[in-house]
């Protein structure tokens, strides 16, 4: 199928394009990279929804997949964003990133989901906007790291004038991780709603993990408007809290299916 080949061809465009604005010094005035970038993002929703089509039972949310659907949320948010700013430099990371994905589930194949409810549906696709949201909250946290550093060592590479100024992206970080933050309430709480027999699907670790990040996140938000926290402390709250989250959802999804294969 060249559906997912010409989205991983535009994704690399739409990079190549932004590194080539950032060493030129030209974000963020280029807009060159917008249009494959937004041509790769409807291709690779189009493939999920295709594959979903023709599959039968309930749509694919199993480990490659979900992956896929995280990359595609990252790049989506990516677009939307730096369409109107310096934030377009997300792309670089973010647009790779989501073309291996989606190539990762075009290469492994497609194993349709048990059917679901719309309430199951409802928590499955909050977790993957809740996710993605934090994922690029993760990857500000470390552009956020390497301009305070580069700027501590007195290092003016080309790359920091492509990024915003170090407050502008300190506030965008928290900003997306308040976005992030709701969404993964909202993912907690249908999850309690929705979720039977916890104990039987094996959910309780993924529960604790998710809900020891949600505290992590909670933790550094309030940090940030009750006693000002930033720079290193915000970052390494931001990478440790992820890193809960992905090993809550995405670690217990690869030792369950891949390791295991208990689908």
């Amino acid at each position: 199928m060249w559906i997912p080949y010409l989205a991983l061809a535009l994704y690399l465009l739409a990079a190549v394009l932004l590194v080539r604005a950032v060493a030129r010094d030209r974000l963020p005035a280029s807009r060159h990279w917008f249009w494959p970038a937004i041509g790769a993002v409807l291709l690779h929703g189009a493939y999920h929804l295709l594959v979903a089509w023709r599959t039968a039972g309930g749509p694919d949310m199993h480990f490659f997949s979900a992956l896929s659907l995280v990359g595609l949320g990252m790049a989506a948010m990516t677009a939307a964003v730096g369409a109107r700013g310096r934030m377009a430099g997300l792309g670089v990371l973010n647009f790779p990133l989501a073309a291996l994905l989606l190539l990762a589930y075009h290469l492994h194949g497609h194993a349709p989901s048990p059917g679901l409810d719309w309430r199951l549906q409802l928590h499955a696709w909050l977790a993957l906007l809740a996710y993605a949201s934090l994922a690029i909250a993760a990857v500000l946290a470390i552009m956020l790291w390497a301009q305070e550093r580069a700027l501590r060592r007195r290092e003016f590479h080309a790359w920091l004038r492509a990024l915003p100024p170090l407050a502008e992206l300190e506030h965008l970080l928290f900003r997306t991780i308040s976005v992030g933050f709701v969404l993964l309430t909202a993912t907690l709480l249908t999850g309690v709603l929705f979720v039977e027999n916890l104990l039987a699907q094996h959910l309780v670790h993924k529960t604790v993990l998710s809900l020891l990040s949600w505290l992590a996140f909670g933790a550094l938000l309030v940090g940030r408007w009750r006693y000002g926290w930033r720079g290193g402390k915000a970052v390494r709250w931001t990478l440790a809290a992820m890193i809960l989250l992905l090993l809550a959802f995405f670690g217990s999804k690869f030792v369950m299916e891949l390791v295991l294969d208990r689908g």
